[in-house]
């Protein structure tokens, strides 16, 4: 077993392992995706460098990125559907399928939901002008399992919004 480079990210290893195994396998859907999950590291690194960053991002950058990439694909598969175009919903829904792979286990809707409780009452927040509050100490406690445009919606819902 190879170890990863000393300073060198778990989740990126994770990647490459991935990537390897895909093209020995010759899984064309999971070696596109995971060239675009790297190509998009590539240039969050390259963008990072200016501010010290020589190494790269760490993971939890990289988590947040994938997030990221998962929804930009749930955007594109309902503008797909809406255009009646199911076979690039389906590729697209594939693709999410890869990403997820190398995230944490996402939250449920009750485990979002309590989550969110326990950091309202963390925060004292009493109304929708602390929501800022709470989201950024959900980010801080969840940031890789929470879908925090569910976890919003649930923090509006909660505060009165």
């Amino acid at each position: 077993m190879r170890f990863p480079k000393r300073g060198v990210a778990m989740l990126r290893q994770q990647l490459n392992d991935a990537l390897k195994a895909a093209m020995l396998g010759k899984d064309a859907r999971t070696v596109s995706t995971v060239r675009l999950i790297l190509a998009a590291l590539k240039d969050r690194d390259i963008a990072a460098r200016p501010k010290g960053l020589a190494d790269g991002i760490g993971d939890d950058e990289i988590r947040q990125m994938l997030q990221s990439m998962i929804k930009q694909r749930r955007e594109s598969i309902a503008l797909y559907e809406q255009g009646n175009r199911p076979e690039l919903a389906k590729q697209e829904a594939d693709e999410i399928t890869v990403i997820e792979k190398f995230l944490p286990r996402q939250m449920g809707e009750a485990e979002i939901t309590d989550a969110v409780k326990a950091a309202i009452a963390a925060c004292g927040a009493t109304g929708i002008k602390d929501m800022g509050k709470v989201m950024a100490a959900l980010k801080a406690s969840h940031a890789g399992t929470m879908d925090f445009s569910k976890a919003g919606a649930v923090v509006k819902k909660e505060l009165g919004g």
